[in-house]
This record gives structure tokens, C-alpha cells and sequence, in this order.
């Protein structure tokens, strides 16, 4: 048995919340825990978009109904087993790398990116989104039906199925959604057991990829964030301008804040995007350190009660499935908090329930489902 903590994570049969007779939250196949907590952060979302917002209710409206569509999709995604998703991830896969494809050749443009197709009955959508659960479903699909800790080839040929729809949305251009895309893949990989020799050869692969990807693959407006992100000063007015008015709200929050509704950096419209991606530093200002550690212990119990979940597993495919999407959701935290602050490049990644959204909101709520779907359902 190989001492890889990673493949004791991958092989390793748990029998965390096994019941002889199932109860009402198992019945109706929702995790109580996890509910509670996303409820909480909604709640805490609506709070400071409102502030954040102007107070604009047409706005609260919209991300209520938000709020409302993603968890009826939760709900239904928790009902469906485990095993049928496995069954159709190929398929799932397969799908949402045909309409990638679409998108290049057919997508309409918008503030300068190709991202949305317009499908009859369905309006414009964003396929890159499908790829966040398409994704991490297909690795563990794939590893799941191989021996681990993965072979060489293996961890190869799950590369290559990372690979193609990451370029495909980072020419959209959508550098962050290929990000958080191609980490999700990755964590399954990692989960799965990839051993450290691999792991430090990728670490030495990353500068001679990076150096291509700076003068090849990067655009110019994502080559200046990333300039920015180590002296903001060299494009105060410009690509710098985010970054500076980020830190000025969160210093300006101290440690208890302004009070609610008495922000100024967002109120003002010194803080562009305050209510969609740079809306934690309009709730740092407001709420100042302590409220910030608040949602963020609320963020790790989230974390916490998933990797339960995950752990929790008796088959490797629901075990790496889930691992990944916990792992997806706490780089979507760390990114934003991390470019908010100044610490990450600006790549447009919003903060989790709480930034203004319908799409992301959607697509995160059904992670969660399927979370609740694992933990409630068994695959033998």
C-alpha cells in the first residue's frame, strides 16, 4: 500500500454517517449542515449588496430570484444517484466541448470577449460554466475506472482532457474561468494520488510555461494585471485603479468597520465593480477586520462539512468528485480575497454567493448539489 496521502484519500473506505434507518434530510436527499451555511451566506450576500448596490432593490430582486432558480437546481441535483451521473459524465463532457466549440465559431461578443451562445428557448448562455462541474466529473470518471496512484499514461491522458476546453475558454478570453476550470481538474488528479516526483517536475514545468504563456498566449490588458498587481502605481488611472481603491476601502474599514450603509469608497464609485467582484472590500469597509473573519470562519465551515462529505465515501469515483468540488470552491474564495487585497492578479473571479450574479450563483449552488447527492445516495 503506497504511504501517498493522496491515494490513502483516494482508496480509503469510510463509514462517516451511516444510519440503519435513514432520516428525513437523508429522504429528501439535502444535507441540513450545508443548507444552513449557504443559507447563511446568501443572507449575508443580500445584506451587502443592498449596501454596496446603492441600495438598488431591482438589483436585491433579481439576485433573489437568483438565489431562488439555483437552489431549486440544487435541490433536483441532490435527487438524482450518484452511479447516473457517472453513467452519463461522458456524455455531459462531450457536450459541453461541442458547445465551447460553438462559442468560437458562432458566439456573440461582448465587452470585447466571445463567451455566450444563443440557444432557442434557452436564451444566451455560457458554456465555460458547464465546464466547472464538467470537468472534475470526467477526471474522476476517468481515474476512477483506473489502478491508483495513476500511471504515467494515465495522468497523461487526463492532462489532455484538461487541456482542450481550458485553451478553448482562455480564448474566449476568459482567463479566469480557465483557471478555476483547469484547477478543478487538477485537484482530482492530485487527489487521486499523483506522486511528488510529478508534482515537482509540473512546479519545474511552470516557468518555461509560464514565460510562453507571457509573450504568446496572455493579452495585453491580462499582461498589465499581472504588472500591476506588484506596483498598482505604474497605472493608477488605468489597470491599477481597482487594486488601489480595493485596499483604500479595506484599510478604510479598520477593525469594526464603518457601519452599515455608511461606506464611502462604494457609495462614491471610487470602487468599480463593488458589487459584483470587488464586492468584499465594500464589506470590509463596512464591517471593517472582524466581519471579514466572520464570513470567512463561515466560508471554512462550508469547507469543512464538504470535505466530511468527501472523506465520508465508500467509491473512489464520488470520492475524488467531491474532494475536487471543495477544493474548487475554496480556490474561488482564496482567488477573490486574494486579488481584493492586492496579493493575486485581477482575473475577474467573483466571491462565492455573495457577489451580484445569476450564472455563477447557479452553477456553484450545483456543485453543492451534487455534494448533497454523494452524501445522501450510495454507490456500491
Amino acid at each position: 500500500m503506497s504511504s501517498n496521502p493522496q491515494y490513502r484519500f483516494s482508496r480509503q473506505s469510510h463509514h462517516f454517517g451511516h444510519h440503519h434507518e435513514p432520516t428525513l434530510w437523508q429522504r429528501i436527499h439535502i444535507d441540513p449542515w450545508l443548507t444552513v451555511l449557504l443559507l447563511t451566506i446568501c443572507c449575508i450576500g443580500l445584506t451587502i449588496l443592498y449596501s454596496a448596490s446603492a441600495q438598488d432593490s431591482d438589483m436585491i430582486i433579481r439576485q433573489l430570484v437568483s438565489y431562488g432558480v439555483a437552489l431549486v437546481v440544487m435541490f433536483i441535483i441532490a435527487q438524482i444517484p450518484p452511479s447516473l451521473y457517472r453513467t452519463f459524465t461522458p456524455v455531459f463532457y462531450v457536450l459541453g466541448l461541442m458547445l465551447l466549440v460553438l462559442v468560437d465559431i458562432i458566439g456573440e461578443v461582448r465587452m470585447g470577449a466571445q463567451r455566450w451562445i444563443n440557444l432557442p428557448g434557452f436564451g444566451s448562455v455560457q458554456p465555460s460554466e458547464f465546464m466547472k462541474l464538467g470537468m472534475p466529473m470526467m477526471c474522476a470518471w476517468f481515474l476512477s475506472k483506473r489502478d491508483l496512484p495513476p500511471s504515467l499514461f494515465s495522468v497523461a491522458v487526463t492532462l489532455s482532457l484538461i487541456i482542450v476546453p481550458v485553451v478553448l475558454i482562455a480564448k474566449e478570453p476568459d482567463l479566469g474561468t480557465s483557471l478555476l476550470v483547469a484547477a478543478s481538474g487538477l485537484f482530482v488528479l492530485f487527489l487521486a494520488g499523483l506522486s511528488w516526483w510529478m508534482i515537482t517536475g509540473a512546479i519545474a514545468l511552470m516557468v518555461p510555461v509560464g514565460t510562453f504563456a507571457w509573450y504568446f498566449l496572455l493579452h495585453e490588458y491580462q499582461r498589465m494585471r499581472i504588472l500591476t498587481l506588484f506596483n498598482p502605481e505604474i497605472d493608477a488611472q488605468g489597470a491599477g485603479w481597482n487594486i488601489i481603491q480595493s485596499q483604500t476601502a479595506i484599510g478604510a474599514g479598520g477593525l469594526t468597520g464603518k457601519g452599515y450603509l455608511d461606506g464611502t469608497q462604494s457609495h462614491l464609485h471610487f470602487l468599480p465593480e463593488g458589487h459584483t467582484d470587488f464586492i468584499i472590500a465594500a464589506f470590509s469597509e463596512e464591517f471593517g477586520l472582524l466581519g471579514v473573519i466572520l464570513l470567512l470562519l463561515i466560508y471554512a465551515c462550508l469547507l469543512i462539512r464538504s470535505l466530511y462529505i468527501a472523506f465520508a465515501q465508500p467509491d473512489i469515483y464520488s470520492r475524488l468528485l467531491a474532494g475536487a468540488i471543495t477544493m474548487s470552491f475554496f480556490v474561488y474564495v482564496f482567488v477573490n480575497v486574494g486579488m481584493v487585497s492586492g496579493i493575486l492578479p485581477v482575473v475577474g473571479v467573483p466571491l462565492p454567493f455573495i457577489s451580484y450574479g445569476g450564472t455563477a450563483v447557479v452553477t456553484l449552488m450545483a456543485g453543492f448539489g451534487l455534494l448533497m447527492s454523494i452524501h445522501t445516495h450510495r454507490i456500491n
